[in-house]
């Protein structure tokens, strides 16, 4: 799963018609216990192994341009290929991007106040240009200081336009995250004069007031360094005192990073029988962060799908309609696997595609068990028109085995983005990550309050030992449970025919997604 990038407030609440799920206390309508029953958790353990030992060999590593990553892929496409799938191999190009030292920001103007601590005041945004810059630090207009507690997220616009910029004379420029992607932010302020730049959070909420919370969308050309809404509030207000007093406040700031172009691959398997014009897109990305070797995120989701997968043909199941199982590449360098295949595809062939099952980390070590918010009736969702039918399929499977489940939001940080954006229905498994689970949630699922759902997430630590196998064996049920329940339904999901020309764009272009 994809860093944390943005939150949206839009809403996407659509009128569903009928799949064949159930209520909670009605038995499912379509009998998917046989191939849940084919599906071991010993088995999807032997995938993560494998994946494990690929890290071992690649510097512990299963990054999308690595050793590790190649040989992940060939192991998933020669066993779906053995397994009588149709296999193609959909190679791309996307960005790289890696910090090579921890960011400074020092203070050298005198009675500067403050001392910043990377990782909690301060952080290199991912696809910062590298260097070191010396010069005087100034606002921009529409900082909102003191920060907007309680204010809807976008508050400030500041750095949004090339009027913010008006009387920029400074060399590093310091701006609050809020409407507009970080791009802008940063393109803006280049074009002033700035040679780096400084996106602090926006503080108005919980969830954005720390740093590590961004990316700049593609390789930039001069350092840019995020900081925490407190510290960049200070800050603001710093210099706007020294300003009255008629003085300058200066910095120096550094960011030491790599970013180039490299080639990653998607693996898509597909059955060879089942209606085309209502493709089932079942999608894990194989990929890890460079600092580990991904057995949760997402060699969880990835052995589990290649599983379900295989034993789908091992029972000799002949779908109503076809089932695409995808491994996406370069998921940790901004979805770009998955955003590349949604963009090569026709129109005709997105109007094809059912529905879209997304699995992204399923074995977290301290778990929660979370179904992707479809109807966007308990979180900030964007989920497509007929998503909540694919998670009432996932909600109505658990309580069917007395297991209690909770909604997370489509926030953008995961697979099924472009999906979405695409019209295509979605939903999914997750059990958490970065985010620290409650007492309720421990007395509900059991685990460790006040401890991350996953503390090896995107870490060295998250190996084949990073994995709850209670959570593993359920989450692997359910996907086993949730694509043969689409995989065999006659009925349609709305929504399908809702994809638009302009989301099949032919590109070859490495970009990521743009965020704010």
């Amino acid at each position: 799963m994809s860093r944390p990038r943005w939150v949206v407030a839009a809403l996407a609440v659509g009128t569903l018609v009928a799949v064949p799920t159930a209520g909670a206390s009605a038995a499912p309508l379509t009998d998917t216990s046989d191939l849940r029953d084919a599906v071991t958790v010993e088995a999807v353990r032997a995938h993560q192994a494998e994946f494990q030992e690929f890290a071992d060999l690649s510097d512990g590593t299963r990054e999308a341009s690595t050793l590790g990553y190649q040989l992940s892929a060939d192991y998933v496409a020669g066993l779906m290929a053995a397994a009588g799938y149709e296999v193609t191999r959909q190679p791309f190009d996307y960005f790289f991007y890696e910090e090579l030292a921890p960011a400074t920001a020092v203070g050298t103007s005198p009675g500067f106040p403050f001392t910043y601590v990377e990782g909690v005041d301060i952080s290199t945004m991912d696809y910062s240009g590298t260097g070191t810059v010396t010069g005087v630090v100034q606002g921009v207009a529409d900082n909102v200081v003191p920060l907007p507690v309680g204010q809807p997220t976008g508050t400030s616009n500041a750095g949004c336009e090339a009027a913010d910029f008006a009387g920029f004379t400074g060399d590093i420029a310091l701006i609050q995250r809020g409407t507009c992607d970080f791009s802008v932010k940063i393109a803006n302020a280049v074009a002033a004069g700035a040679d780096a730049v400084i996106i602090f959070n926006e503080g108005n909420s919980p969830d954005r007031t720390g740093v590590e919370f961004g990316q700049a969308s593609f390789p930039q050309d001069v350092p840019v360094l995020e900081m925490s809404s407190e510290a960049g509030a200070a800050l603001v207000e710093f210099i706007e005192a020294e300003a009255a007093a008629g003085r300058t406040v200066t910095m120096t700031v550094s960011a030491t990073t790599l970013s180039e172009v490299r080639r990653s691959e998607n693996v898509i398997a597909e059955t060879t029988t089942g209606r085309t014009d209502r493709v089932v897109v079942s999608g894990a990305h194989l990929d890890s962060v460079a600092e580990g070797p991904g057995i949760n995120d997402n060699g969880s989701g990835s052995a589990a799908q290649l599983e379900v997968a295989l034993q789908m043909a091992e029972l000799g199941i002949e779908p109503v309609n076809q089932v695409r199982f995808i491994w996406f590449g370069a998921e940790e360098a901004g979805l770009v696997g998955s955003a590349y295949y949604v963009s090569q595809l026709t129109t005709r062939e997105l109007k094809d595609i059912a529905v879209m099952l997304n699995f992204d980390m399923v074995g977290s070590p301290n778990p929660g068990w979370f179904v992707y918010d479809g109807d966007a009736s308990d979180t900030p969702s964007t989920g497509s028109t007929g998503s909540g039918v694919v998670e009432d399929v996932f909600v109505d499977y658990f309580a069917s085995i007395g297991r209690e489940t909770e909604p997370t939001a489509f926030d953008g940080r995961s697979d099924y983005d472009a999906f979405v954006e695409a019209g295509i229905p979605a939903g999914g498994l997750f059990t958490g990550a970065e985010d620290v689970k409650s007492e309720e949630q421990a007395a509900k699922w059991g685990g460790t309050a006040g401890v991350a759902f996953d503390p090896c997430y995107h870490a060295a630590c998250d190996t084949y030992d990073n994995v709850d196998l209670v959570a593993l064996d359920e989450m692997t049920d359910a996907v086993a449970h949730g694509v043969l329940t689409f995989a065999m339904t006659p009925s349609a999901v709305q929504g399908t025919g809702r994809a638009s020309s302009s989301a099949a764009q032919d590109t070859a272009s490495p970009g990521l997604q743009s965020i704010r």
